[in-house]
């Protein structure tokens, strides 16, 4: 009885790897971060949850372009994203102003640390999901993790805007975590990046702008990202009143 040959190991392109390695890399910047706050280094710890975010970004699209995306990969994706947005902004905020807060500031990093756990089980979930997906195709249903990482961060903006000139009271941070942290696990349409389009002949106007957008972060980043921070906020708030326009109307 002749032995049937084993199969030959599946081969895969090197190059379809690359998502997955942004993802890791994405969660080596956020750790980092950590440990820069640990060392008194907050600007350094904020730049790096800013490149775990703008890494984040990048791996999805990687995936899709490369035609690699796996269950693998999104399980990955969305462990690093817990890390690097539910956790790292907390322990940074803590070591940065919540300390002297300790009780009250130790709760309010747990509870946004939750928060940014459900949000992302359940867009995970909703993502599965034919009707979920389509309901965050034009916009998202709560804040997404990274603007809710980048959002939290907005009283250290603040500080280093005016040079450590204020101090801001440990109790007002905490709750601006929870704040936060309430906004990504709510129902509140918030704005989607991705779905956003223009009149073709705006394009070039459009790249001048995000020119001056990236040189205004290089130059003035903490002014900038708390520019940026308000602009969305204000954008939250316009699909909210819109929103209870339509429920009126």
């Amino acid at each position: 009885m002749s032995q049937v040959p084993p199969e030959p190991p599946r081969q895969l392109l090197l190059l379809k790897l690359l998502p997955n390695l942004v993802s890791i890399l994405a969660l080596c910047a956020g750790l980092t971060a950590i440990r820069f706050a640990i060392a008194g280094n907050f600007p350094m710890a904020v730049l790096l949850i800013g490149t775990a975010a703008a890494l984040d970004g990048l791996d999805g699209r990687l995936a899709r372009m490369l035609k690699s995306e796996s269950a693998i990969g999104a399980e990955l994706d969305s462990l690093c994203d817990f890390v690097n947005f539910g956790v790292t902004p907390g322990l940074v905020l803590y070591l940065w102003g919540l300390r002297p807060e300790t009780s009250f500031g130790w709760i309010a990093v747990l509870v946004y640390a939750v928060c940014c756990m459900l949000r992302l089980a359940r867009f995970n979930v909703g993502h599965k999901a034919p009707a979920g997906e389509v309901a965050e195709k034009s916009s998202f249903i709560g804040v997404p993790s990274p603007a809710g990482a980048m959002l939290a961060l907005v009283p250290m903006y603040l500080v280093l805007a005016l040079d450590q000139a204020i101090s801001l009271p440990p109790q007002l941070v905490a709750l601006w975590m929870i704040a936060v942290g309430a906004l990504m696990i709510s129902r509140v349409r918030t704005p989607s990046l991705k779905r956003i389009t223009i009149a073709a002949d705006l394009a070039r106007y459009v790249l001048v702008g995000l020119v001056i957008v990236v040189a205004a972060l290089l130059t003035y980043p903490w002014v900038t990202l708390l520019a940026l921070s308000l602009v969305y906020l204000a954008g939250i708030l316009v699909l909210f009143l819109r929103g209870l326009r339509q429920v009126a109307g």
